[in-house]
């Protein structure tokens, strides 16, 4: 299992497990945009592309794409996850489906707006707590590759914080990846200091620090 592979894995998920998502060229890929507004590089050619107007790169700073500009970089830490987590399942999970969604993209959209997308449950497997047949805290799948699934979109609403939801959460979805011989890891801003102190008790490390670039088309 080549874990370099995370170093670029927009671009390794385009080219693998998510390939059926990818517009492009052998150049640059992107996710079509209404399930991911991420891209990824093939940094051996130089000359780049894209009719998009936003998105995001992940890893090393892009190199220069014409009429684009870096509009800004957010840093995060990529942590990996080596064994199953160890658990008390105390909440009622639901494993979220198409009649959740519209619930699903709101929620994820109020506490971490700008990323998911009408398409973004399509990407992989999403889990929920409910309370009052309101969702109030979710967890599931975003980039896909050959041995590898990254854990995002770990929210849960203001008013239904400290109850451990997010860990059982993080913890379905790390442990599914385990039964299926695949590696779970994920991305946190490095400034959230409280979701990496959750995410290292249950079991991850910090692999490396690792941007996103926001590119933007110059009008």
């Amino acid at each position: 299992m080549n874990i370099e592979k995370l170093d670029n894995p927009a671009w390794h998920s385009l080219n693998e497990t998510h390939q059926s998502f990818a517009i492009g060229n052998d150049e640059i890929k992107f996710y079509q945009p209404h399930v991911c507004p991420f891209g990824g590089i093939n940094s051996k050619q130089p000359d780049l592309h894209s009719q998009l107007n936003s998105f995001f790169i992940i890893g090393d700073k892009p190199i220069e794409i014409p009429d684009l500009i870096i509009d800004k970089e957010l840093i995060c830490l990529q942590m990996i996850c080596s064994f199953p987590i160890k658990m008390e399942f105390t909440e009622n999970i639901i494993h979220l489906k198409e009649p959740h969604k519209k619930q699903l993209i709101d929620l994820v959209n109020l506490v971490q707006p700008g990323y998911f997308r009408e398409g973004t449950l399509l990407m992989g497997d999403y889990y929920g707590i409910y309370r009052n047949r309101q969702l109030v805290a979710v967890a599931g799948e975003r980039m896909k590759m050959d041995g590898f699934t990254e854990i995002s979109a770990v929210v849960t609403h203001a008013d239904f914080t400290g109850k451990g939801f997010a860990k059982q959460l993080v913890a379905q979805t790390a442990n599914k990846n385990f039964e299926h011989n695949t590696v779970p890891y994920l991305h946190v801003a490095e400034t959230n200091t409280g979701a990496v102190r959750l995410y290292e008790k249950l079991g991850f490390v910090i692999r490396r620090k690792i941007s996103f670039w926001k590119m933007t088309r110059l009008v």
